[in-house]
C-alpha cells in the first residue's frame, strides 16, 4: 500500500526564519539604495524564487518598472540586476546567521515525521553559497534535514520541479505518490504541483502571512483570521492539495494524504 515516504521543506519561512524577514530586509535595503521605495508586499510577492531570479521578478512589476523609468530614463537591463544582486549577496550574508531559528514546532514535528519512518528533504531559494551559512547555524540550533540542495546546483531553481526530483533521487524514493512538498510561497505551491507530488502550503511563519512572532501575538483574532483565510485562499488557488496552520499540522496533513492512497487518489 503507498504511503507518504518523503516529505521536502522549504527554509525560510517554513522551518526558520519565522516570516521569512531575512532576504525581505535585504530587498528593501537594495530598492532604497537605487532610489526606489519598493513595498513589503512588492518585495514578498516572488519569495521562493532564486534571489536573482527574485529581483528580476520585483523590476518587472508595473509600478516599479515605472518607477525605474522615471529616475532613469531608463528601462532596467541584466546589468542592473547584476548590480543589485551583488549588493543583496554582501548584505545577506551579513545578517544571515541570525535568521536560522528554527520556527515554533519544527524540530518536534520532524522528529516525528522520522519516527513513522519518513524521509526529511529540503529545497530553497537561497544560493549554495547562502546555505554553507544557513544549514550549519540551523544545525546548532538542532534542524538537520536528511538531504538539501539549491537551484544553482540544478537547471532551474522554482517553479520547475527539479530540486523536488533531486531529493527523491538522493533518498531514493521514486513514486511520485509517496512525496509531499511543503512550503510557505506560491512559488513552493508551483514548484510542489509541477513535480506532481502533493503540495500542502503553511500559514503562519509564512513569507505570504509576512507576520513576526510578536505580530501574530498583537494582532485581533478577526483580523488574524482574515489574514490567514486570504493566504489561504491564494494558496489553493495557486494548486495546493491542502493548506494548514502551521507545521505541527504536517504529521496530520499527512495521515489525510495516506487515506487518500489507500482509497486510490493520486496526486
Amino acid at each position: 500500500m503507498k504511503k507518504i515516504e518523503l516529505a521536502v521543506f522549504d527554509w525560510a519561512g517554513t522551518t526558520i526564519d519565522y516570516g521569512c524577514f531575512a532576504p525581505v530586509k535585504v530587498f528593501l535595503e537594495i530598492f532604497k539604495e537605487k532610489g526606489i521605495d519598493v513595498t513589503i508586499s512588492e518585495a514578498r510577492a516572488p519569495m521562493g524564487l532564486l534571489k536573482i531570479d527574485h529581483i528580476k521578478a520585483m523590476l518587472s512589476g508595473e509600478r516599479v518598472s515605472k518607477l525605474w523609468e522615471e529616475k532613469y530614463k531608463r528601462t532596467w537591463n541584466m546589468e542592473d540586476v547584476n548590480e543589485m544582486y551583488k549588493s543583496f549577496e554582501d548584505k545577506l550574508f551579513k545578517i544571515l546567521a541570525e535568521y536560522t531559528t528554527p520556527v515554533p514546532y519544527c524540530i518536534e514535528t520532524i522528529k516525528t515525521l522520522r519516527n513513522s519512518g519518513i524521509k526529511i528533504g529540503s529545497t530553497t531559494g537561497y544560493t549554495q553559497e547562502m546555505m554553507d551559512i544557513v544549514v550549519p547555524e540551523a544545525a546548532k540550533k538542532e534542524y538537520a534535514p536528511d538531504f538539501y540542495i539549491t537551484p544553482t546546483l540544478t537547471p532551474a531553481g522554482r517553479p520547475y520541479p527539479y530540486m523536488i526530483f533531486k531529493n527523491m533521487n538522493e533518498l531514493k524514493v521514486g513514486d511520485l505518490d509517496c512525496v509531499i512538498k511543503i512550503g510557505d510561497t506560491i512559488s513552493d505551491i508551483k514548484e510542489g504541483r509541477n513535480a506532481k507530488v502533493w503540495t500542502v502550503g503553511i500559514i503562519k511563519g509564512s513569507s505570504e502571512l509576512g507576520l513576526s512572532l510578536e505580530e501574530i501575538e498583537q494582532i485581533s483574532e478577526i483580523e488574524l483570521k482574515k489574514k490567514m483565510t486570504e493566504v489561504e485562499v491564494k494558496m489553493l488557488s495557486a494548486g495546493a492539495h491542502m493548506v494548514v496552520e502551521d507545521i505541527s499540522k504536517i504529521p496530520m496533513a499527512i495521515e489525510i494524504i495516506n487515506n487518500k492512497l489507500a482509497s486510490g487518489e493520486r496526486a
